[in-house]
């Protein structure tokens, strides 16, 4: 009997309030993840003196995470799909969460290094669990707005990282940058209890959820190993470490030291070995057939020029804020509030233009303004103030913003069984890249410096050449990765890879399509939505 004045919405009432409990979820976790990537940098001063670090054992605090979690992402996006999105992303939840706890409680260097390590294990589960999650368990629409939602909590986490560790740093303490995510990581993780769907992931052999007062609760015992991809995992885990390390230590030892030369060899033989054993073995961690889809091999290229240009800007315009500018650790990272509010105003933004003007357009134009902002920022010089860097860093937030459809788009390209591994594959090009591309700015910073010292420069302005030089190089690979999203995300370039799938039922659609109407004005029929 239907009851006058109660919810008329009813199932549809409930979807959608579940659909934004699963985005609040994921955002809040992707965004305090991606956090912990740049948070501590402005602190290292103050806690290598509290706890008596040597030079070596602060490197291995500030990079212990990216570390582990770079390394592991491919495991997780494996994990994920074996063992479903739910499980993997609130067992990550709460390894991240423990060790954050024990970080700030870290009395010696040797605690705080190994938190550090268990964190980015933690966040390695997450992150293509929360891709995961997007691209299997929400409709059409909300993948649309959670992939915007989610790259716009990445890109706001990497802005605010710096300002959230400088205020916390000057007025409070070092140690609060890892307590603050056990309350945040707490509510995630409550809301992806009540939120994240129960059903397995694709082809996924999961662990049985025991019963506890109604509620569901991971078995880990009745974890089922034996699909891992054991040489992939092996193969993949020295490659992602030993590129990671290489760029991470290289400015300390050189670029062209025995050491970071033997580290960038293991990495490119132990990609070699991974593409190799990837395409023989029968359960894959990563299927390179996903690579033949352009949105998704044209995507992954795109993301990691991204990564290059943008990263640089954000690590290096802290340093030139503070050691030329004269600004204060919270200051130098108030200046990167412009880019975390046009990031938010211009996310809406981005999903109408994709909808109207097609996402390669919308892609493309994003990130040809993030160059023009990247060059705008290198024209500051020493006698600049913010006002001088605000059009360029707008650039910046605006233009990120209106990259958000090229996640959905190589989302929606990846079957339901291979979601963990795809998520994985676009995490780590974004992890991997944004750390070469702190790695690759640094270098050419240094480089044009001594070059300009040896000139008989003063030490700002060699600083402020080389930062220059070196966001100027940035600009063009964003500017390429433009170009790159243009073809490759453009309708005629899908078309012809759907005319080469085969024809049974699901894809039969979409070669009537390509076959028909490739023009990017065509209305797009049933499931070929999934992949334009």
């Amino acid at each position: 009997m239907t009851i006058p004045g109660r919810n008329s919405e009813g199932p549809a009432a409930q979807s959608a309030g579940r659909s934004r409990l699963v985005l609040t979820a994921v955002a809040t976790a992707a965004f305090v993840v991606a956090m912990d990537n740049t948070v501590l940098n402005v602190a290292l001063p103050t806690l290598q003196s509290e706890l008596g670090l040597s030079v070596s054992e602060l490197e291995w605090v500030a990079t212990s995470y990216i570390l582990s979690f770079s390394t592991l992402l491919l495991v997780g996006g494996r994990l994920t799909d074996l063992h479903g999105r739910r499980p993997m992303f609130l067992l990550g939840l709460a390894v991240f969460v423990g060790s954050s706890a024990v970080a700030g409680s870290a009395t010696s260097g040797d605690i705080l290094i190994a938190a550090r390590l268990v964190q980015g294990g933690g966040a390695a589960l997450i992150m293509p669990a929360t891709l995961a999650v997007l691209a299997t368990d929400v409709d059409n629409r909300g993948r649309q707005l959670g992939a915007g939602v989610w790259t716009a909590a990445v890109a706001l986490a990497l802005a605010l990282g710096p300002v959230t560790g400088g205020i916390v740093a000057q007025h409070w303490h070092w140690r609060w940058i890892f307590y603050l995510n056990v309350p945040v990581g707490l509510a995630a993780l409550v809301v992806g209890l009540r939120a994240l769907p129960t059903q397995p992931a694709p082809r996924a052999t999961r662990p049985s959820l025991r019963s506890r007062g109604g509620r569901p609760k991971l078995d880990l015992s009745k974890l089922d190993l034996s699909k891992l991809d054991l040489p992939g995992l092996l193969t993949s885990g020295v490659a992602l470490f030993a590129i990671t390390y290489a760029l991470l230590q290289g400015p300390e030892h050189g670029y062209t030291s025995f050491l970071s030369l033997t580290m960038l060899a293991l990495a490119v033989a132990a990609t070699v070995l991974f593409v190799l054993v990837e395409r023989v073995v029968p359960d894959p961690m990563v299927e390179m057939s996903l690579f033949r889809h352009p949105v998704f091999s044209g995507g992954t290229v795109a993301q990691v020029l991204w990564g290059l240009g943008i990263n640089g800007v954000f690590f290096f315009t802290s340093l030139f804020l503070q050691d030329v500018l004269g600004f204060s650790p919270t200051r130098a990272g108030m200046a990167f509030i412009p880019v975390a509010v046009l990031l938010v105003l211009t996310v809406p933004v981005a999903a109408k233009l994709s909808a109207t003007a097609g996402a390669h357009w919308t892609v493309a134009g994003g990130l040809a303004v993030v160059a023009v902002g990247l060059v705008l920022v290198s024209r500051a010089g020493v006698g600049s103030d913010f006002l001088d860097l605000l059009p360029g860093l707008a650039c910046i937030g605006a233009g990120s913003a209106l990259t958000t459809p090229l996640t959905e788009r190589m989302l929606a390209v990846t079957a339901g069984g291979r979601s963990g591994m795809a998520s994985a594959v676009v995490s780590a090009a974004r992890e991997v890249s944004g750390v070469f591309g702190i790695a690759l700015t640094g270098a050419i910073l240094l480089t044009r410096q001594e070059s300009a010292l040896a000139a008989g420069a003063l030490p700002a302005d060699a600083f402020v050449s080389g930062y220059a030089l070196a966001l100027q190089v940035a600009a063009g690979l964003v500017a390429l990765g433009a170009a790159v999203s243009l073809v490759s995300l453009h309708p005629s370039a899908i078309a012809r890879h759907l005319r080469r799938l085969p024809a049974p039922a699901e894809t039969t659609c979409l070669r009537d399509y390509a076959g028909v109407d490739p023009s990017p004005d065509a209305e797009l029929p049933g499931v070929a939505h999934r992949f334009l």
